[in-house]
């Protein structure tokens, strides 16, 4: 059989392009699951005198899950939740759109939570740091000492970041639970397949310098 020169040239040629194309990604997937475990962090606090549960629009029924289940474990005897204003899908049974908080307080129910151990905050929040302030003066006002914030993983980094500094001189202690991924959150090593998981992931690092420069 003759050599040919140039098949062997393309052939090689095609798989030094497949070889770069496979470090490539394996880097960008080494990347993205350290900027998805960067952004997920936990304070401990073995008992609070309430659980807060962050508003999450679509995203809260991971976070439902693991507000009842910190509920179950005894955590804490209360849960509080803020209201962003959003509405969610219209309801055949209320005739109208209910709020996110409602469908949230509901859910807990479903979930094992006695309606009287959950509270909505009335004054509607638009931001984190609203959720943030709105719980200090909540708090400060029923004399409690400690809030244990149960948020999604990705945002945890964030939130806590805001947390920590909004009820630095409260004298109230701030712990914070997030949601495990696998659930709405996707994995760290796969958030990049899910639209969910550039949402929650990719979106959460301009937010991130956003808060810094305006919240430092």
């Amino acid at each position: 059989m003759a050599f040919n020169l140039q098949q062997f040239i393309n052939r090689k040629g095609l798989r030094r392009w497949a070889g770069r194309a496979v470090l490539a990604l394996l880097a960008w997937s080494l990347l993205a699951w350290i900027a998805a475990r960067a952004l997920i962090v936990r304070a401990d606090l073995a008992r609070a005198d309430v659980l807060v549960m962050l508003s999450g629009g679509s995203f809260y029924p991971e976070r439902v899950r693991h507000t009842a289940d910190l509920f179950a474990q005894g955590r804490a005897s209360k849960i509080i939740l803020t209201d962003d204003g959003i509405q969610g899908p219209w309801s055949f049974e209320k005739e109208r759109n209910p709020s996110y908080a409602e469908i949230e307080a509901e859910a807990l129910q479903r979930a094992g939570v006695q309606a009287e151990n959950i509270e909505i905050i009335p004054q509607r929040v638009s931001t984190t740091y609203d959720e943030a302030v709105r719980v200090r003066d909540y708090a400060q006002g029923k004399g409690l000492r400690s809030v244990l914030v149960v948020t999604s993983p990705y945002h945890s980094r964030r939130a806590l970041w805001v947390w920590q500094r909004v009820f630095r001189e409260s004298g109230i202690h701030v712990g914070l639970d997030p949601a495990p991924t696998g659930q709405q959150s996707p994995p760290p090593a796969t958030w990049w397949w899910h639209w969910r998981g550039w949402l929650s992931v990719a979106y959460e690092y301009p937010k991130l310098v956003y808060y810094w420069l305006n919240y430092s």
